[in-house]
């Protein structure tokens, strides 16, 4: 096992099972410096608790330029761009602009439109796996936990089908591991290709709305307040990451973890109706995003004795607060049948995640729809030669080959 003072969160062995690493920390540091590859420090916060506290806290914000002198902006020449592109969202900032955001986001977000996707959902999962289903193997990702959410979220926002590709690349891009000078600037070129596309997309829909997400987003209004240019580019981007990757995550994780359950597996084949149940189990078993976005402690604070200078940056480490052994019972086994579970997988307080709802219903689609076409389906790798992504927030992996012994 790794020692405390060394270790690197995007080291691949540390990714493939970050687990007792976490267990360690919460027992005997659970306020945690580390230094990330691009040499700046972040701390880890570890624990539940702790973790509830720094997501409701308003000494940790959100918007990095709250705290930054002019001088150390001016020292930031490619972040301050890419501030100035994806910096606008919900997620990016506190109130009062975070509660402005998201009143007229929810307004276009709104349970009715979720609602009404249930039929939609379980047609694109059906025809993905008409495509499949003759064959005697897949990759889960590419053939299936990847195509339904894109779908989805692109027929959504009014993306037309041509333009998927271009989706997927623009949301690999931007979770990055690196925020080297050479990969900010590499981010820049991708995220201007982003405002690029869409700004045509935003004129042609302020003339001509139609009955999609783009359209809600223009319209988007609460008494006299509208979106800005800049934050609808920063809303789309949000939507379609967190919309899309997050939701692959969730439906290859929670498929990887029931093939290395085989009683799980077996438990929801017989009972489908446990699938409610089993998909909160995933979220917090290995949830599809490990760390929280990134805190800035607006003075100095102290948590657990520990000190966190005023600037720094915090990161809640989800994937460990919802194994937190405080929390729940036998947090490391994985139980689709658990009552008790108040997981931290779609965060907590005014950024608790807008689309929970949608990424729950794709999820349980998917996964019961896959156990019901497809029942003798089984991994056709060992665990052990899975790659995982290098991510500093999202928790998935590159590929999941299956194989369907008929």
């Amino acid at each position: 096992m790794k020692t405390l003072a060394n270790i690197d969160i995007l080291e691949p062995t540390f990714i493939a099972n970050p687990y007792p690493t976490f267990k360690l920390l919460r027992t005997e540091s659970p306020v945690h410096p580390i230094t990330l590859r691009d040499g700046s420090r972040a701390w880890l916060i570890t624990r539940y608790d702790d973790a509830v506290l720094v997501m409701q806290d308003r000494r940790f914000v959100k918007d990095l330029r709250q705290i930054l002198t002019p001088e150390e902006v001016a020292k930031m020449p490619y972040q301050q761009e890419l501030l100035s592109l994806l910096g606008n969202t919900m997620l990016d900032f506190d109130p009062p602009n975070h509660t402005r955001l998201r009143v007229l986001v929810q307004k276009a977000f709104s349970p009715r439109m979720i609602e009404q996707l249930d039929s939609r959902i379980q047609e694109i999962a059906d025809s993905l796996l008409d495509a499949v289903e003759h064959q005697d193997k897949m990759d889960l990702i590419e053939d299936y936990a990847h195509l339904l959410p894109i779908i989805v979220i692109a027929e959504m926002l009014g993306v037309p089908v041509e333009d998927r590709d271009k989706f997927r690349y623009w949301s690999n891009e931007v979770i990055v591991d690196d925020m080297s000078l050479e990969n900010q600037q590499h981010l820049v070129e991708v995220t201007r290709e982003f405002t690029d596309y869409f700004k045509e997309m935003f004129a042609q829909r302020r003339i001509n709305p139609k009955d999609d997400l783009i359209s809600a987003l223009v319209q988007a209004e609460d008494a006299g307040d509208k979106l800005s240019e800049k934050e609808l580019y920063s809303m789309v981007l949000l939507l379609l990451v967190a919309g899309h990757e997050t939701t692959v995550n969730l439906i290859t994780n929670g498929m990887l973890a029931l093939f290395q359950h085989p009683e799980q597996l077996a438990l929801l084949k017989q009972y489908p109706e446990l699938i409610d149940s089993a998909v909160e189990e995933f979220l917090r078993y290995d949830g599809s995003v490990e760390y929280a976005t990134f805190r800035y402690a607006s003075e100095d604070v102290e948590l657990r004795g520990t000190r966190i200078p005023r600037g720094e940056q915090v990161m809640v480490v989800l994937a460990s607060a919802n194994r937190d052994e405080r929390k729940f019972s036998n947090p490391d086994k994985l139980d689709i049948q658990r009552t008790e579970n108040r997981h931290l997988a779609f965060g907590h307080g005014i950024h608790y995640c807008l689309g929970a709802s949608l990424a729950r219903m794709e999820g349980k689609i998917a996964i019961n729809t896959l156990l019901r076409r497809i029942p003798n389906i089984d991994l056709n790798i060992f665990p052990s030669e899975l790659q995982w992504r290098p991510s500093l927030v999202a928790r998935g992996v590159m590929s999941l080959p299956v194989k369907f012994n008929r």
